[in-house]
């Protein structure tokens, strides 16, 4: 049987084109080297060199193993890496999903740091989904990580928050309501058509239970999975919009963003299938972990 000391032994003589500086090389004695060399050429039916008392030619076969020998070696040293960076969390595939606004300024980030940090890493980004998508995708494995906002309803998932945002109001620029820079109070919003996402996502969810606290119940004139499509509704008069942070918003010159004089805020976490012990999974929540802080720091920076 071929092995690869056999490979290595013979690719030392081959490239020193001399039995004892091969033997240097390998740290062994020139005896077995020359011993080792003629089993190979004994399993492969054939002789590799032509050995003299000055020098070693190769044979067309000697030359042809020569060639070979060194893509199998540097295939091993290929797989010994690719494999050892697997089990270290440091390549592979990930699929994870991103909720609206963390596609939009946080997902660009994470992407960044994993390029950077794990380039053997690829990452197949779902972007703009509601939590039950989400939570759903975790369930049936079609998705490995996410980044949503809870709650949600599988004792199933595991979840690690990771940021905390605003939740504020998009207003069309020429709305009444847009003339002002300080808080809304909620009541002041009784009257209002309202673009927000589908009922059972974790905004909607909050804001039936502000507007409810306040006394009326919400006027929705549309709904949208995707925080851009809010955003773009608001800019075409249609509505407000309650959305988590300004930063992470695809704003554009016809939107004005207020807080609410009551702060609320909706959670953003990170959620994976609770037993997943891949190390790749590992290294993607730290990485997304610190991606989010640092976000955070830069943030508090320019305030």
């Amino acid at each position: 049987m071929v092995e690869l000391r056999h490979l290595r032994y013979f690719l030392a003589v081959a490239e020193e084109k001399h039995f004892g500086r091969a033997a240097d090389r390998l740290h062994m004695a020139q005896p077995p080297l020359s011993s080792q060399i003629k089993q190979l050429e004994t399993e492969l039916g054939t002789l590799l060199l032509e050995r003299t008392t000055r020098k070693v030619e190769l044979t067309d076969a000697g030359a042809l193993l020569m060639k070979r020998a060194r893509q199998i070696l540097a295939d091993v040293e290929a797989t010994k890496t690719d494999v050892g960076e697997i089990g270290r969390g440091a390549a592979g595939v990930l699929r994870v999903g991103f909720s609206g606004t963390a596609t939009y300024r946080l997902m660009p980030e994470i992407v960044r740091v994993a390029r950077e940090r794990f380039p053997l890493v690829r990452l197949q980004i779902s972007g703009e989904m509601l939590t039950p998508q989400m939570e759903e995708g975790l369930l049936e494995n079609r998705l490995d990580a996410a980044l949503l906002r809870p709650p949600v309803q599988s004792t199933e998932i595991s979840l690690e928050e990771i940021q905390k945002s605003r939740l504020v109001v998009a207003l069309n620029r020429q709305h009444p309501l847009a003339d002002s820079s300080g808080p809304l109070n909620v009541s002041e919003l009784a009257n209002e058509n309202i673009v927000g996402y589908p009922r059972g996502s974790s905004v909607s969810s909050v804001v039936s239970e502000l507007t409810r606290q306040a006394g009326f119940r919400p006027h929705i004139v549309q709904e949208a999975t995707e925080t851009s499509t809010l955003i773009a509704l608001v800019g075409a008069g249609l509505g407000i919009a309650f959305v988590p942070g300004s930063q992470s918003l695809p704003l554009n010159s016809s939107i004005v963003i207020r807080p609410l004089a009551d702060t609320v805020t909706v959670g953003l976490s990170t959620a994976w299938r609770a037993g997943n012990d891949s190390p790749l999974l590992a290294s993607f929540l730290t990485l997304a972990r610190e991606a989010a802080a640092d976000l955070e720091h830069r943030d508090n920076q320019q305030t």
